[in-house]
């Protein structure tokens, strides 16, 4: 059998647009692991959803395998195409659809960028609360894909709960219209749930209306240091006793380090060993002094060492960047992430136990941790020593990862809190799923995919 090419998908769809030369197949077969050699057949660039089913159909007659890309800012290698996959880019299908006043819903391709999701939304004096620091990058299909969570989970959860419908080509090439913006909908199962967090592999979204919300009320910034990490929880439960907490995110002096070497401008003197900058809604005088009684008060337990208010969006813009330009600070160092969640109840013991191990087992790698600590969400960040060739630094990295998802099994915890499994995680997927679970998954993609063609690899082989 003759193996199919790009020039046969020409032939079958003449309209699509389809990129064939070698840097256009290096750019859109990897995604930020830069950990596999991409090897595409080629990259469609579909401009209708009629475009998006040809193209599946012409892959199910033919037996290619399909990745979908948005934006591909994952960190997980679910975007990776390295063995002749066809790349599906969605990043032409990226416009505003409508809006719906009654409804407050916005509906838009799967191509957007959350950035142009959030500003489309202000047009309307309304939010799209999902956020997190590379909004300017990733797509609205990439969000829905990992059910991205961000820096404000802690008062408006995740992706999920902001997808009010979801148009979808499975992999028979079958558009399903799924939920259609309905509030109340009990007549079976909820197959818009499913598609999130599916990575694509049990269909492609090309169509999304999202809930809107009406503005927060006037927030404040604070920047707050901490003497140990047992004081990181106490500092939380604090603060959420006595304010509407939007974010509450950590670093160590490790990360900030290396966003100060990166052109953030320090906003405390002296050196701690943790940080974190929580926004939370201050709309008045009263909110304010609540706020600055927290403070007190967790200078007088002993449990904050020092602290800065913001005193304008400039400011609050400078302290956020201290905790968000950490991962733009930390590409160049080639670093090997997890990406990891507990119940928050769990999180005092789990921090414990996670530092003894990666003591252990980094004695003389530098690694950096910050996440959102408010959910359970941690992220760690190990280093590569420039002496340290990639091979060796990925194999001692997986080994410790092995021993981290053996203690997140333990806690009951997630090996992939918001970044999915893809390729990286799925040898540790059976840490977070039951086997029962895993079977019945496998059993899923069988009934949306029957031939295997979409996003083959990721998440289980």
């Amino acid at each position: 059998m003759t193996q199919p090419t790009a020039a046969d998908l020409a032939l079958r769809l003449p309209s699509l647009r389809l990129l064939t030369d070698a840097g256009d197949l290096e750019h859109y077969g990897r995604d930020w692991t830069r950990r596999w050699t991409p090897a595409p057949l080629a990259i469609a660039l579909p401009s209708s959803i009629e475009e998006v089913q040809g193209v599946v159909r012409w892959a199910n007659e033919h037996g290619v395998a399909v990745v979908p890309s948005g934006g591909r800012t994952g960190l997980s290698g679910g975007a990776v195409a390295a063995h002749g996959e066809l790349v599906l880019s969605l990043e032409r299908m990226n416009r505003v659809l409508g809006f719906d006043a009654v409804d407050r819903t916005l509906t838009v391709q799967p191509g957007i960028a959350l950035e142009a999701v959030h500003a489309a939304a202000r047009e309307h004096d309304l939010v799209y609360p999902v956020d997190f620091a590379a909004r300017g990058s990733c797509s609205i299909g990439g969000n829905i894909a990992t059910n991205a969570g961000g820096i404000r989970v802690i008062r408006y959860g995740n992706t999920r709960e902001w997808i009010a419908g979801l148009k979808v080509v499975a992999g028979n090439g079958e558009l399903l219209d799924l939920n259609r913006g309905l509030i109340k909908n009990s007549s079976g199962y909820d197959l818009r749930q499913l598609m999130i967090g599916s990575e694509g592999t049990l269909g492609i979204v090309v169509e999304a209306t999202l809930r809107l919300t009406d503005p927060p009320p006037s927030s404040q910034v604070m920047l707050l240091a901490l003497p140990d990490m047992d004081a990181l929880m106490r500092v939380f439960a604090l603060f959420r006793a006595q304010l509407s907490l939007q974010a509450f995110e950590f670093f160590t002096d490790v990360a900030l380090k290396h966003v100060l070497e990166h052109g953030a401008q320090r906003a405390l003197d002296g050196d701690h060993p943790y940080y974190v900058v929580t926004e939370f809604e201050a709309p008045d005088e009263r909110a304010q002094e609540a706020a600055l009684a927290a403070f007190e008060q967790g200078v007088e337990q002993g449990l904050i060492s020092d602290g800065v208010l913001a005193q304008s969006d400039a400011q609050a813009a400078a302290l956020w960047r201290l905790r968000e330009g950490i991962t733009e600070s930390l590409a160049p160092h080639k670093p090997y992430k997890n990406d990891i969640s507990v119940r928050i109840g769990a999180v005092p013991a789990f921090l414990h136990e996670i530092q003894s191990l990666l003591a252990r087992e980094y004695p003389h790698i530098e690694v950096v941790w910050f996440g959102h600590i408010g959910d359970g969400n941690l992220h760690i960040n190990v280093l590569k020593p420039e002496s340290l060739a990639d091979a060796d630094f990925i194999a001692q990295c997986e080994h410790v990862t092995k021993l981290l998802a053996a203690t997140l099994q333990r806690q009951g915890g997630s090996i992939s809190a918001e970044h999915g499994i893809g390729l990286v995680k799925r040898p540790y997927l059976e840490s977070t799923r039951s086997a029962a679970e895993i079977a019945l998954m496998r059993g899923v993609k069988g009934v949306f995919d029957p031939n295997g063609i979409l996003n083959p690899g990721k998440v289980f082989p």
